[in-house]
């Protein structure tokens, strides 16, 4: 692909923010999600809300709102956005001892809130490493991965089975 059929690079290859103020005010979704392995004594410490800094997943739900909120403070070229809707939950599998973040995001506007998404995933992520790095500093992060995004000339999207 090359850069003049990416959107944010114009016809000379520089880079820039996207001019959406033609584009219909339309109803947008994305949701993403990403995981976070830890030893089983870990995760024992977080489903029992024992942790030393209190109910992590508590704190890592507000991170992930205040990431997607911000998120155009992170990411360059991204538009700030009203957001109407965020939603964050977690999902522990005790057998694969890790926790899942799920994010969902909506907006009445001219772009997507696929980054808005993958940022609020990727901030609580990084919240539950940082409150719990004391006690596990091999935590891996990882599969973080938009699952769906809906609205918008492009329509609805969602990702292959993983």
């Amino acid at each position: 692909m090359t850069a003049s059929k990416l959107s944010h690079f114009d016809a000379s290859g520089q880079a820039h923010m996207v001019d959406v103020g033609a584009k219909a005010e339309t109803s947008r979704r994305a949701v993403a999600s990403g995981r976070i392995s830890m030893l089983p004594e870990t995760l024992a410490l977080v489903q029992a809300g024992s942790a030393s800094k209190g109910d992590v997943i508590g704190i890592a739900r507000i991170a992930a709102i205040q990431g997607a909120k911000r998120t155009s403070d992170l990411i360059p070229l991204c538009h700030p956005l009203p957001l109407t809707r965020v939603s964050v939950e977690f999902d522990i599998d005790a057998a694969q001892s890790s926790i899942t973040c799920i994010a969902t995001i909506e907006t009445l506007g001219r772009t997507g809130v696929e980054m808005e998404a993958l940022t609020a995933v990727s901030v609580a992520l990084l919240t539950l490493y940082d409150m719990l790095k004391a006690v596990d500093r091999g935590m891996c992060i990882g599969s973080i991965r938009l699952l769906e995004k809906a609205g918008g000339k492009s329509g609805t999207w969602r990702a292959a089975e993983a």
